[in-house]
């Protein structure tokens, strides 16, 4: 474990951040949806800071996931990310970029 990192950070989980280029702040309250095997493991909604912590909230596995966001764009209504776990022993961020006109994604740390 790197110096000063908790105990907490490794904890395995699939988080997101969520911000919204065009405002220049964090997305609150934008609705994602977590599923693993086309079931519905988790719906929460982005905190004041466009963060959702932990969408698993429960045991990691390995395999293909998709989160589904519900974005503030007038042009986009949702956008779906598939990604694999390979370890389920990690934890996986995938922070969102939305502006009006365009999304980005990425593998987080």
């Amino acid at each position: 474990m790197l110096p000063g990192a908790s105990r907490m950070a490794e904890r395995p989980s699939i988080s997101t951040h969520v911000l919204d280029t065009d405002r220049g702040a964090p997305a609150r309250g934008v609705r994602v949806e977590l599923y693993r095997q086309g079931r519905l493991l988790s719906d929460q909604q982005t905190n004041d800071d466009g963060r959702i912590a932990d969408l698993v909230q429960g045991t990691l596995e390995a395999g293909r996931y998709r989160m589904v966001f519900h974005v503030p764009s007038p042009f986009f209504s949702r956008l779906e990310v598939e990604f694999n776990v390979a370890d389920p022993g990690r934890h996986y961020h995938i922070p969102l970029i939305v502006a009006p006109y365009m999304c980005a994604t990425y593998r987080g740390s």
